[in-house]
């Protein structure tokens, strides 16, 4: 193989992988129904929430909690609390969606302010 034919093949192999990403169809999870299961205390536990494009109910552990959802843009959201009952809960939450799947979302959130991020994945149930 000749030095051009090399540098051929490896630039069309680096122009393939540029151009994959993950999957972003933000806008099919702005509305509906979803679980999220994350492992605290070495436990897992289920939240469920509804979301309406900038109103999400949260339901855990027997109690209903309703948020403010404000889109920075189609995959980028921030969440606080309507009635937080304490300091922790008055801060706010950015949400990054990172990848969406037919059913699923996986995505990145930290308190806004804070640069410790986490990982889940919510799954849309309705």
């Amino acid at each position: 193989m000749t030095r051009n034919m090399i540098f051929g093949v490896v630039l069309l192999m680096l122009s393939a992988y540029s151009c994959y990403g993950p999957e972003r169809n933000c806008a099919d999870f702005k509305n509906g129904k979803f679980s999220f299961t994350a492992e605290i205390g070495g436990e897992k536990l289920t939240t469920t929430f509804v979301r309406n494009d900038s109103i999400e109910l949260d339901y855990f552990q027997g109690k209903v909690d309703s948020s403010s959802i404000r889109w920075i843009n189609d995959c980028e959201y921030i969440v606080k609390k309507l009635h937080p009952k304490n300091m922790a809960e008055e801060k706010s939450i950015h949400m990054k969606i990172l990848s969406t799947d037919n059913n699923s979302y996986t995505f990145e959130y930290n308190v806004v302010g804070s640069a410790k991020k986490s990982v889940g994945t919510a799954i849309k149930i309705q």
